[in-house]
């Protein structure tokens, strides 16, 4: 048999991550989408690849990526299904400081700004967030706009270190971690920011960037809840 109608055998259907990996946006694999810690549940959603590569769909956050087929045999059975455990606003709420301490000391790490990066030390702007997250057991949708969608709205006067800040135009492109006194950590682009995680002022007199980011200011999000797929 081969790899794959190995693991179609699955007992329950799920699969885990032996290992780190890469998913990609296509059956091209020639764009990064996400990423897959080691230990992480996915789905098949074929039968048989296209293009060398298989569609997967990610338990936790319930993303759809490929994945190439030679890393099938970085996937195994898993033993047991993922089952989403529900949080608290209290529970995240007494979870934050060690949230924005992951942040922090991510930022420390030399690193760049990685497009569908989630693991470290590169990550893309909402991949920091859910990996930030996910640290202390909560987990965030990936991408930045369906994070917009998650969140509890807010207004400029009720934010809080923790909650979440969102830029766009026509549409949410950009999240962030309001840190507190005007401050927040993200990881921005090269084209329009500053190649990996940074600290940037949430106000139009700070520097270019900071000033680029305010004028795409889009709104601000609380996490009250875990992500259920």
């Amino acid at each position: 048999m081969t790899s794959l109608e190995q693991l179609l055998q699955s007992p329950t259907g799920e699969y885990c991550c032996r290992s780190d990996l890469d998913l990609y946006d296509s059956s091209n694999c020639d764009r990064l989408a996400t990423q897959a810690a080691a230990g992480r549940h996915l789905k098949l959603l074929c039968d048989r690849p296209i293009n060398n590569a298989v569609e997967v769909r990610l338990c936790e956050d319930g993303y759809m990526a490929w994945l190439p087929v030679d890393k099938l045999t970085e996937i195994e059975p898993a033993k047991t299904v993922y089952v989403a455990i529900a949080r608290s606003r209290s529970y995240i709420e007494s979870r934050l400081p060690e949230i924005i301490a992951f942040a922090k000391a991510a930022m420390e790490v030399p690193n760049y700004y990685l497009w569908g990066g989630t693991l470290a030390p590169n990550y893309d702007c909402s991949g920091l967030m859910q990996a930030a997250f996910a640290a202390s057991g909560i987990w965030l949708p990936r991408d930045s706009y369906q994070q917009e969608a998650f969140t509890k709205r807010i207004a400029l006067e009720e934010l809080l270190a923790g909650d979440l800040i969102f830029f766009g135009i026509q549409k949410v492109d950009h999240v962030a971690l309001y840190l507190g006194d005007g401050y927040y950590i993200h990881s921005s682009g090269k084209e329009m920011g500053r190649n990996g995680i940074a600290l940037d002022r949430l106000s139009g007199e700070g520097d270019e960037v900071s000033r680029s980011y305010s004028q795409k200011l889009w709104g601000f999000g609380r996490v009250v809840s875990s992500y259920q797929p």
